[in-house]
């Protein structure tokens, strides 16, 4: 399981949106979906892969990582995996 976190999205971009942009960019198809508020204008999305490593997404993440999509730059992070 891994954790991706793409800052800076539109706050009224469907889920369904968010698929089709990473679907685009070869990412697998997300498990899970969690929105993260912000009081900077700067909210963010939280995506959990179930079937995807941390070192996948990391190989990936340059392929959207400051990519202007819906009149904004985004970013992504990708999470430290925990520790058993």
């Amino acid at each position: 399981m891994a954790e991706l976190l793409i800052n800076h999205v539109e706050e009224s971009t469907s889920d369904e949106d968010i698929r089709t942009f990473l679907l685009k960019y070869g990412f697998p198809p997300f498990d899970h979906i969690r929105r993260v508020p912000s009081a900077w204008e700067r909210p963010a999305v939280l995506l959990t892969f179930n079937d995807c490593s941390a070192a996948a997404l990391r190989a990936l993440a340059p392929r959207i990582h400051q990519v202007f999509w819906k009149d904004r730059t985004i970013s992504v992070l990708v999470m430290r995996e925990p520790i058993p």
